[in-house]
């Protein structure tokens, strides 16, 4: 491969068809780049203007480090209250990769995305004999393509973006937004976004448009995200600045510009993060509203009616089950903080598996004091740490118990299925357990449906 151009110079793996399965087309994505994480927009964009790729409605897209998914899943709950025809790209899925599409609040049919696949290999590859060079995508470029194909032929009345890593030179990025909404900022992907919160935020910032709308609902935004605001000429609506939230035990309010929702009921998705990532949508949608009109009570209805698996999930039954994809330090701080708004619970198990590149001695170190059993589990990836890696890590952790005390509460297991029927064994009627470190985790307890909890007591 031509490392300036990102063209391919031999010759390709052999490319699926029509009558291909999803699970070929996925495989040979894999494939058919020599990098995991490619950063840079100058081939996705290249392959996206030979397909023609191009939306017809408004387009929200939403970065962040933690709370992108929620924001995409209020905004899409919000939206079909009201009637719109919705479609909302997220990533990474938790099971099944058609998750990643929904139309309408379905996820999409692999067949829609196979059509997808075959456009973009068609545009990516010399299929005219002119002066096109075959151009290497990323899985995460080829299949961002696909789904936004899919999506443009789906006729939208609006679509919503969930950017996959930073933003600036995130594949999704080559679409312009009508409104860009930017979520917590935080350290993570420091290899691809910098060092520091400035950094990462100027990436971040890299989704919004001269002239469009951007909401950070971040209450304290690094100023490289306001600089580039001002410095592009963005409409840009800060949280207590330009919109304001306040609440008691029972109920909230929002006030914008011009507009106020008083006597809210709090979101559906749990947790004391999830009013900030609220606040974000209805200033999103307050700035769209000329586009997008949408009654109040379908805004209400919209934030009662939201779901989302893996965010604070609770499962009912006992012992309580709580499933949480934080994959970072500020992730699992919320995670921790909202397991103490839980109230007591004797014993409180963890399923912990999570990618090698996170800050897991952060993590560990953040959740030990509300942890008294750890059940490490290895994940299907090559990016993932290891459970003996995990429980090394633990091992050495400030503030750990004696080594013979570890091997009494803490244990290994080679996938989350296992971890979780271990910690299910353990666990009493009024424990619970919490399964947090990953997507992967997550989707490994969730992959044969949501667990059944039957407690101690009513096994017969």
């Amino acid at each position: 491969m031509n490392e300036n151009t990102g063209m391919t110079e031999s010759t390709p793996v052999t490319a699926p068809n029509d009558k291909s399965s999803l699970e070929q087309w996925l495989q040979y994505c894999e494939r058919l780049h020599d990098k995991t994480i490619d950063m840079g927009l100058s081939r996705v964009r290249e392959v996206a203007q030979r397909m023609g790729l191009h939306f017809k409605c408004p387009v929200i897209t939403v970065a962040g480090t933690n709370g992108k998914g929620s924001t995409c899943a209020m905004c899409e709950s919000i939206l079909s209250q009201a009637g719109y025809k919705t479609g909302i790209f997220t990533s990474p899925h938790l099971v099944h990769f058609e998750e990643r599409l929904r139309i309408g609040g379905v996820a999409v049919d692999a067949k829609a995305l196979i059509k997808g696949f075959v456009a973009v290999e068609a545009a990516r590859t010399d299929t005219t004999g002119d002066e096109f060079e075959d151009i290497s995508l990323s899985y995460f470029e080829f299949t961002t393509l696909a789904i936004l194909q899919v999506m443009t032929e789906a006729n939208l009345d609006v679509a919503i973006l969930e950017v996959g890593l930073g933003g600036r030179l995130d594949a999704v990025n080559i679409i312009d937004a009508d409104c860009a909404i930017i979520t917590s900022i935080d350290l993570d992907h420091m290899e691809y976004l910098g060092n520091n919160r400035e950094e990462i935020g100027f990436e971040k910032a890299g989704i919004m448009r001269t002239g469009a709308v951007a909401v950070v609902s971040d209450p304290a935004p690094p100023a490289s995200v306001v600089n580039h605001a001002a410095t592009i000429g963005t409409d840009l609506w800060l949280v207590g600045r330009d919109f304001r939230v306040e609440g008691d035990k029972l109920q909230w309010s929002w006030s914008g510009r011009d507009k106020r929702y008083a006597g809210l009921a709090y979101p559906a998705l749990r947790g004391a993060n999830q009013l900030l990532n609220a606040a974000g949508v209805l200033a999103a949608l307050t700035a769209m509203r000329e586009l997008l009109p949408i009654p109040t009570q379908e805004v209400r209805n919209g934030l009662a009616f939201v779901e989302l698996p893996g965010r604070f999930q609770i499962i009912p039954g006992e012992p309580t089950l709580v499933l949480d994809v934080a994959h970072n330090p500020h992730a699992v701080a919320t995670l921790a903080l909202n397991l103490d708004a839980m109230g007591f619970s004797p014993c409180t198990h963890a399923v912990f598996g999570a990618m090698a590149d996170k800050d897991i001695p952060q993590m560990l170190n953040r959740m030990n004091p509300l942890v008294d059993k750890w059940y490490f589990t290895d994940l299907p990836t090559a990016r993932a740490a290891g459970a003996a890696q995990l429980l090394e890590f633990w091992q050495t952790t400030e503030g750990n118990r004696t080594d013979k005390q570890t091997q009494r509460h803490a244990s290994c297991f080679e996938a989350p299925s296992q971890a979780l029927q271990a910690a299910l064994g353990q666990a009493q009627p009024t424990d619970r357990i919490v399964v947090f470190g990953s997507f992967f985790t997550v989707g490994g307890v969730l992959e044969n449906g949501v667990p059944k909890l039957p407690a101690k007591h009513a096994k017969v």
